[in-house]
């Protein structure tokens, strides 16, 4: 498929094609875990394509596997949307967070370095069920880091330690396997 994304990058129609046949699916579920609604995830995988169809020269098979590079893109731009929709209806109420960007850790370098999603999910399961919560709740439905401890009504340091040492066992079990 890398081949494939390097001819997208030069404006191939047919390899453009065949990275959507071949991908289409797993992003469109990468969208509907993150947006809670089908249009939209619709919506976002449709602007993914054209980000991918935009931007394919600036892949980097040495730096990630075309279907990280793939899933990294969808993941971040539903997460987008689904944090722009908040601020939205924040606004429409008449309240006006100051949001900043929280710094927060990714799974798209374990899924590179375990090269295959199961692993990472099983991985997963292992944890302590605290940090299996905050990390689906953090990399699949997009919550920050204080949207966490507020559910679960604990500071916001203690969230940040569950995800990060949650992190660090998901690390550990992926490179043992």
């Amino acid at each position: 498929m890398a081949a494939d994304v390097s001819l997208v990058g030069e404006g191939d129609h047919a390899a453009f094609r065949r990275v959507y046949e071949q991908t289409s699916r797993k992003l469109f579920g990468i969208c509907l875990r993150i947006l809670p609604d089908r249009g939209a995830a619709e919506d976002a995988l449709q602007d993914i394509y054209v980000s991918v169809w935009k931007h394919a020269a600036r892949f980097d098979a040495a730096r990630a596997s075309p279907i990280t590079w793939l899933c990294t893109i969808a993941r971040n731009h539903a997460i987008d949307i689904r944090r722009s929709a908040r601020r939205r209806i924040e606004r429409a109420d008449k309240i006006y967070p100051i949001v900043a960007a929280e710094p927060s850790p990714t799974i798209d370098a374990l899924l590179v370095e375990a090269e295959s999603e199961r692993d990472a999910l099983a991985c997963l399961e292992d944890l302590k069920e605290d940090q299996r919560t905050a990390i689906r709740q953090a990399f699949l439905e997009g919550l920050t880091y204080q949207e966490l401890a507020d559910k679960r009504a604990v500071p916001l340091g203690t969230m940040k330690s569950w995800i990060r040492r949650g992190l660090i066992e998901m690390r550990r079990c992926l490179a043992d396997g």
